[in-house]
């Protein structure tokens, strides 16, 4: 009857709309609709693309370099509680050195050092006891000599009076050779001449020569 068609009917629509509901494409986000857009870098966009490491900028060796050199190495030795050697970036004072070396030990004697003292490289502290006498606490380091200024002496060297050390100061002259002359002068008697030299084992004519002018009888 008519009902039954009406109601058929509907059925149909509502199974109808059912299945347009379900197959219909679903709604873009709002994301996907925004333009795309290229990295500065030239980094593809594509999904899973690696992006390239950071640049970093290398060490500055030089400035390394120059740091070292003005490092202050100093010795501290005596009453603290690690004596030893100890390296400071820059000038440290008697007072940074004691505290780096563990502090003073009870029984130190820190009114003999002026705490105060600004260090150089090289120097050497040392810390005494209560009562202990110490001819310096802070030595600086001893200056270079030139080896011409050790090897050459201030005047002419007598061979028949100059000990081994003495001759030694002689150019070319090393303890072998002065413990030979003076071993030759003892067995030999004294040398009459400069040119007597001669007979003692490693002096050759080059050698006279060069000791001729710096040496007497």
């Amino acid at each position: 009857g008519p009902v039954r068609l009406v109601t058929t009917a509907v059925c149909v629509a509502v199974v109808a709309a059912g299945g347009w509901w379900l197959v219909r494409a679903p709604t873009p986000a709002t994301e996907a609709t925004l333009p795309l857009t290229s990295a500065s870098t030239g980094a593809s966009s594509e999904p899973g693309a690696t992006l390239p490491p950071p640049v970093t900028a290398p060490a500055d060796a030089d400035a390394e370099t120059d740091a070292r050199d003005d490092a202050v190495v100093v010795h501290v030795a005596g009453r603290v509680l690690a004596p030893g050697v100890y390296e400071f970036d820059t000038a440290p004072r008697v007072h940074d050195v004691i505290e780096r070396a563990g502090g003073a030990a009870s029984d130190a004697d820190l009114d003999a050092l002026n705490l105060a003292q600004p260090l150089a490289d090289g120097q050497r502290i040392y810390v005494p006891a209560l009562g202990e006498v110490e001819p310096s606490t802070v030595l600086a380091p001893e200056p270079a000599v030139a080896d011409d200024a050790v090897s050459t002496p201030s005047g002419p060297i007598d061979v028949n009076r100059a000990t081994a050390s003495e001759l030694e100061q002689l150019p070319g002259v090393g303890p072998a050779t002065a413990a030979a002359i003076v071993d030759d002068r003892d067995r030999n008697g004294p040398f009459a001449a400069v040119d007597d030299l001669d007979r003692v084992p490693g002096i050759g004519p080059a050698k006279l020569a060069a000791l001729r002018d710096l040496v007497t009888v």
